[in-house]
């Protein structure tokens, strides 16, 4: 039977937290709504100090922008580009159009269309997301999407060079320096100087999350991408070392980031909670881990591979690093995951920054019922119908009739009706 040796703050804790950021956010959509571009910029100079001429990047902005960026960071961001797009174009060609005959006369099919416009959110804050532009803007490229608008905030007052030149490399039609939810407000409902797109993608802090849950139905998104998790499955095969390392990697992305040990080993689970101990007092980031590890850190120690499997689909984390004598096994049988990390080669650092696999993926139990983001989320299946003879409309007009008139469709019972009439015998 699963044992939590140390837990994170309770349910009833973060559902209060999800309510004040509920608030918060609903707020300013509000006043994004009622105020436009007004109210943008507003909230732009009250949460980062910004207060550009015009928040879009001229072409010319842009050009000095790259050509000041380091030419082996220029290299850096085109190896790990040409990764990312690889894997998305096989799995843009894995959708195929269709199209059928279903019985003689009746043809039915199916198309794969990208959607006409997307708005990319690249966040920054404390760090520069620099491949965040590569999983939202290239791989809408991939997809076909006429219209992609990327948006990033300034850090410290700053236009954050590297992650500019990558929304341009990966395909940007816009560029916008701004942050936040008035970010995500501007390119979801439209303001004076913004036509609203059809679609968000990119992941975010809670308030960012929630501005995308709030949003949605007026614009499609991706999934609710928020504080980044990471869930590390690990026995006796592995050392603390690489555990706790493996913990604390996603742990400093902010201070409200779970990181979760479930393993069959009571020593790894206490030797790894010193190794972490151990860590933080060197780690440069430990200001934000530390809080994140205190408050979100969880170690649940198990008796077996299957009830790890067991308690993983449970915690249904974005990132979940297997590091076991058995692997497979949880490649075979879990079901609950944002992205697989198999093995101690392999890191989430890997999938995060450059291995080719996209890295905006579901949190806060999102993973029971969708994975991330990948070249299809851009993309609309769409069905068509032609009947191509008489005999056809007539037989399948037989049929609707009588289905409309148990449920009581006069109108539609007429539809059907009529084309029995006309190409009947």
């Amino acid at each position: 039977m699963a044992k939590i040796l140390k837990h994170g703050i309770s349910a009833e804790a973060a559902h209060e937290a999800d309510v004040k950021v509920q608030q918060v956010v609903a707020g300013i959509l509000e006043d994004i709504r009622q105020r436009g571009d007004t109210a943008v910029r507003e909230l732009s100079i009250k949460f980062d100090n910004w207060d550009p001429p015009s928040f879009k990047l001229s072409e010319a902005q842009i050009e000095e922008i790259v050509a000041s960026v380091d030419p082996q960071t220029i290299e850096d961001l085109k190896f790990a580009q040409e990764q990312i797009r690889n894997f998305a174009q096989h799995q843009k060609d894995a959708l195929k159009d269709i199209e059928v005959e279903t019985l003689p006369g009746v043809i039915l099919g199916h198309k794969n269309l990208p959607v006409n416009s997307v708005g990319c959110y690249v966040p920054g804050g404390r760090y520069p997301m620099v491949a965040s532009a590569h999983m939202s803007v290239l791989t809408a490229k991939v997809a076909g999407v006429k219209r992609i608008i990327a948006c990033t905030p300034p850090i410290n007052g700053e236009l954050p060079a590297e992650t500019i030149t990558a929304m341009h490399f990966g395909g940007a039609d816009e560029i916008h320096i701004i942050g936040g939810v008035q970010a995500i407000a501007r390119m979801a409902l439209g303001t004076e100087t913004m036509e609203p797109v059809d679609m968000l993608v990119g992941p975010g802090n809670a308030y960012v999350a929630e501005a995308k849950r709030q949003l949605f139905g007026k614009v499609g998104i991706d999934l609710l991408a928020g504080p980044t998790e990471v869930l590390v499955v690990a026995d006796e095969t592995v050392d603390a070392e690489m555990v706790a390392t493996d913990l604390l990697g996603q742990a400093e992305h902010g201070p409200t980031s779970p990181a979760v040990l479930i393993t069959t080993s009571e020593k790894l689970a206490r030797e790894t909670e010193i190794e972490i101990g151990r860590q933080l007092e060197t780690l440069e980031t430990a200001d934000i881990a530390s809080v994140s590890w205190r408050d979100y850190g969880q170690i649940i120690l198990v008796d077996s591979h299957e009830e790890a499997c067991v308690e993983a689909d449970k915690v249904a984390s974005e990132h979940v690093q297997i590091m076991t004598d058995n692997d497979d096994f949880y490649l075979e049988n879990m079901t609950n995951y944002g992205a697989l990390f198999i093995g101690p080669r392999t890191n989430v650092a890997y999938g995060d920054k450059v291995i080719g696999t996209n890295h905006t993926l579901p949190t806060k139990l999102a993973a029971r019922y969708t994975g991330g983001l990948w070249v299809g989320k851009f993309i609309k299946t769409v069905t068509y119908q032609r009947v191509v003879t008489d005999e056809a409309s007539a037989l399948i007009g037989d049929y609707c009739s009588r289905l409309c008139a148990i449920e009581r469709f006069w109108a539609h019972k007429a539809q059907a009706d009529l084309r029995v009439e006309r190409y009947g015998a």
